[in-house]
């Protein structure tokens, strides 16, 4: 008995699953047939539901036009899956209709309607072209049909026609007013199939302030007749335009790939199992056409209240009681309803006495954008306090707009109020009052001070003198002139610095000295250690090396000629240049043969003497 209860549980959660899910789904009934029929040709046209429908409530169209060769023929079917333990449902009942074309010409077959649930569903229109035979012919190739044996790839550009794909640029009206909204949808018109769509540039409106109204996830395609064919459409893109400029505005051409695809009979057929068909991608670059938008500039004479509003709208204004105390908050509600530009609405002005504190205005919106305009509602509040009492005459709240239908200005204004401001309830004599602090806070904001007066104190004034402030004393003055004179006493030198730095024979004349003296003092080391090589050799680099940086000269190019010219050039006289030569030579010789150490000393003695004479001629 449990098994079967359970057994009976499990079946009806089964039945109330499929139920549910048949339920959630969403309905459909399309209506398809082909875009192009050849005259005296029959074709089919089926009536597709996904849903079971009311017992004997379907109604097919009219056929005007049509002969009714068979139909309606009904075929139903249904599936139930399970997948990981998610459970779908599918219904469908389709009535095929087939129809005789009695002439040739643009036909019309109308809607069918059916009910499901009570609820009743209608097919869109469907146009259909009846071309003549030869027409025809071509019309059923450029669908799939059946081609000659001979078709090759090189004749499949010429199965799509000029005018088989085309990108057009449907714009709702050619001429408005400044702000007034209009529409452009960029369409695709096909007589053929295709498989891909690449964009090559994205619209763009100069001079247009633009709300894109393009939905990727619907695909709005339809059926339409233009220049006496029959096109199966698909809107792309989809804006709503407002002009911000006055004269001709264009709106620029989109451009577009389409991979058109065409089916042709395959030159190589198989002799027993029939001819087979070969697909070909054909990519068609279309573009749209440039439109003009003429812009008509707003009449003159606007009101003072006018605000750049254009379209069609109400104003409803709510006002706080006529009778209000003092020190307390109240708003004005002032709502804009209606069709046009209306995110481009601004709050009305609204005219309070000087002893009112008004605050920020408050906005909500509530905004629905459509093909047609931009729909709703902008409401405005405006909190503000009444600081004294009496009796004030609130003057009435306008708003201006443009209405482009009947071609002028519409003024709208609320009633006028008279408010009367009673004394503060909690009393005048304290002297509390509401003080505002800060501006754009709203009335909740506002905070209370216990005194917002301080009493003046009474008695004799205990007056003082004041020290003279600093600034823009005589010793502000010497100070500040002192600091530029040594800030620019501290630039010359730094000046001065950088250019000698930057002249290296000078600094290298001016080191010259002390880099001898340094070398004179390994000499003498030297001298001290009884290593009469190093001596020797390390006198010659003190002496050598003094020329050289004082001359800036090379070392190597260095001679005593050239060092005996450059010390008569500088003044010295030619027996400490006959002096150096002689300390030079007695250097070289010494360096390789024995000699004294005392003349080690008498070498060192002369050589700094004659450095240090020389340095004193060539400073002065």
């Amino acid at each position: 008995m449990r098994f079967l209860f359970t057994k009976i549980s499990l079946t009806a959660l089964l039945v109330l699953a499929i139920f549910s899910v048949h339920a959630a789904e969403k309905v459909t009934f399309e209506a398809n047939s082909p875009l192009t029929v050849a005259a005296g040709d029959a074709f089919r046209v089926e009536f597709a539901l996904n849903a079971k429908p009311d017992d004997d409530t379907f109604k097919a169209p009219s056929f005007e036009g049509f002969d009714v060769l068979a139909g309606p023929a009904v075929s139903q079917g249904s599936s139930v899956q399970i997948v990981n333990g998610s459970m779908t449902k599918s219904v469908s009942y389709t009535y095929t209709f087939v129809l005789l074309p009695q002439a040739a010409g643009n036909v019309t077959i109308g809607a069918a309607e059916v009910r499901v649930d009570g609820t009743v569903y209608r097919t869109r229109p469907l146009p259909v072209e009846i071309v003549n035979e030869g027409e025809g012919a071509r019309a059923q190739q450029q669908q799939g049909g059946s081609r000659r044996p001979d078709d090759t790839q090189g004749d499949v550009q010429s199965r799509i026609g000029k005018d088989d794909i085309l990108l057009r640029a449907v714009v709702s009206r050619s001429s408005v007013y400044k702000n007034e909204p209009l529409h452009v949808a960029f369409k695709l018109y096909t007589r053929v199939p295709y498989v891909n769509l690449v964009p090559e540039s994205a619209p763009s409106f100069n001079g247009f302030w633009s709300q894109d109204l393009t939905d990727p996830g619907a695909s709005r395609v339809g059926r339409e007749t233009y220049n006496g064919k029959v096109y199966e459409t698909r809107v792309l893109y989809d804006y709503l335009l407002y002009p911000q400029q006055v004269g001709t505005l264009s709106i620029d051409p989109v451009e577009m790939t389409v991979v058109a695809q065409v089916v042709v009979q395959s030159r190589n057929a198989d002799p027993f199992f029939g001819s087979g068909r070969e697909v070909f991608n054909v990519p068609r670059k279309v573009h749209s056409q440039r439109t003009s938008v003429s812009v008509k500039a707003l009449p003159a004479g606007a009101p003072a209240s006018f605000s750049g509003a254009v379209g069609n709208f109400t104003m409803d204004a709510q006002f706080p009681s006529e009778r209000i105390a003092a020190n307390s908050g109240a708003t004005v509600t002032v709502k804009i309803s209606g069709t046009g530009n209306l995110t481009f609405v601004q709050a009305p002005k609204l005219p309070l006495p000087t002893s009112f504190e008004q605050y920020n205005v408050k906005t909500t919106e509530s905004i629905n954008t459509s093909s047609s305009g931009i729909s709703g509602y902008r409401q405005f509040e405006y909190p503000f306090i009444a600081r004294a009492e009496g009796t004030y005459d609130l003057e009435p709240v306008e708003f201006t707009f443009f209405d482009p239908q009947r071609m002028q200005y519409v003024t709208l204004k609320s009633k006028p109020l008279t408010l009367e401001i009673t004394p503060d309830a909690r009393g005048g004599s304290s002297g509390d009052a509401v003080v505002m602090q800060g501006r754009g806070m709203s009335k909740e904001e506002v905070k209370l001070l216990g005194q917002d007066i301080r009493f003046i104190k009474l008695g004799g004034a205990q007056l003082r003198s004041e020290r003279v402030p600093f600034i823009f004393s005589a010793a502000y003055w010497i100070l500040l002139v002192g600091i530029l004179v040594l800030f620019a006493m501290v630039y010359i030198a730094l000046r001065r610095q950088i250019r000698e730095s930057q002249n290296v024979a000078l600094v290298r004349g001016k080191r010259a000295n002390k880099v001898a003296v340094q070398r004179f003092r390994a000499a003498k080391r030297y001298m001290e250690e009884q290593n009469r090589h190093a001596f020797y050799e390390e006198m010659l680099r003190a002496l050598w090396g003094y020329m050289s940086d004082k001359f800036n000269i090379p070392v190597a190019n260095l001679t005593k000629e050239n060092v005996r010219e450059e010390l008569h050039k500088r003044g010295v006289s030619s027996e400490d240049s006959q002096r150096f030569t002689a300390i030079i030579t007695q250097c070289d010789e010494a360096q390789y043969s024995p000699v004294e150490s005392a003349r080690m000393g008498d070498v060192y003695s002369e050589g700094v003497n004659l450095i240090s004479r020389i340095e004193s001629v060539i400073k002065r």
